[in-house]
């Protein structure tokens, strides 16, 4: 008797240990981010995503960047829940009319993939999940490497347009500013200088670096490299509606690696807060590794990128699974 009572409360014990989690879930509203979140709701949910951001990579290569732009705007805001990709609309201040949203675009794209989603599995994959998967599938396209990600997350139902230039660092801040920026969503300094290595694709506006080459050239750049980008800047205020850019990395402008390193050493980086890696005592040590060996910066991105794509999320009943991304289901 006293054996079989032993064995009841052994297993009462065990179940209840089991059920603990998700307990706790349902009084507290709230549920964690895992891998395969899909895999019974929408199965073939990553896998669609990989597919269009592949067909659309192939018919737009500058997608894959503005994927990985879009990580970035949408996490360090105070949550990775699809706030960016909200329009203006019904009280809603959409944060891709801030400032630091300039040169921003393929927005319609996401729409894209969201449609293919919703025609399989109707109001499942948040938008926030897109803006994740996608990126991560994007990396890989350009070359860089693939980060293993969990999914779960929700979508805000509100925008934080009022508040993004407090969240998103400016080019010309100070590298010390830029790093306690990250450092406030868990992303520590080998982290952050990996992140900024994201600067090795695509393109910058020339608004955004003439006041590197005008009046007078920065002493800190190379001279050569000077005059290119007074070919791509020729003026020392272009029209910000204007297509006027220079590219990130003249040598491979299209791969995420670590020329954007080897170019810091060389005195060829684009924005302010790029060539003040190499000055900071705390980055340059990284700056001189990551330039040295690509495989080491890819580890460090990818451990950076899971950091930045986990901030904060909305998960369980928080927010919602957005119908259309560009607008909460009330509206």
């Amino acid at each position: 008797m006293a054996s079989s009572n032993i064995r009841t409360h052994f297993c009462s014990s065990t179940l209840i240990f089991l059920l603990l989690p998700l307990l706790l879930q349902f009084y507290s509203g709230k549920s964690e981010l895992q891998f395969n979140y899909y895999a019974q709701s929408c199965p073939r949910a990553e896998e669609i995503i990989k597919e269009q951001v592949i067909k659309l990579y192939n018919k737009h290569g500058n997608t894959a960047v503005s994927w990985v732009r879009n990580l970035f705007h949408d996490c360090i805001v105070k949550s990775c829940d699809a706030s960016l990709l909200l329009e203006t609309v019904n009280g809603i201040e959409s944060e891709k009319a801030s400032q630091r949203s300039l040169g921003m675009r393929n927005f319609k794209y996401v729409n894209t993939i969201k449609a293919a989603l919703e025609s399989e599995c109707p109001v499942t994959v948040s938008c926030a999940d897109i803006v994740a998967l996608s990126a991560r599938d994007g990396i890989v396209m350009l070359g860089g490497p693939r980060v293993e990600m969990k999914t779960g997350r929700s979508d805000s139902t509100e925008s934080y347009g009022a508040v993004v230039e407090d969240f998103i660092p400016n080019h010309n801040d100070s590298i010390s500013l830029v790093l306690s920026r990250f450092q406030s969503i868990g992303v520590d300094v080998e982290g952050t200088v990996a992140l900024l290595g994201s600067h090795s694709v695509g393109r910058v506006h020339c608004v955004n670096l003439v006041h590197r080459i005008y009046p007078t050239v920065d002493p800190t750049m190379d001279p050569d490299y000077a005059e290119y980008l007074k070919g791509r800047c020729p003026t020392p205020d272009p029209d910000p509606q204007a297509v006027l850019y220079a590219r990130n990395d003249r040598e491979t402008p299209m791969i995420l690696d670590n020329y954007y390193y080897k170019n810091l050493l060389g005195h060829k980086g684009l924005l302010m807060v790029d060539q003040q890696l190499t000055s900071d005592p705390l980055t340059s040590p990284y700056v001189e590794k990551m330039a040295a060996d690509n495989g080491y910066f890819h580890d460090q991105f990818s451990r950076a990128v899971v950091l930045l794509s986990e901030n904060n999320p909305l998960t369980g009943n928080q927010g919602e699974i957005r119908k259309d991304c560009r607008y909460v289901n009330s509206n």
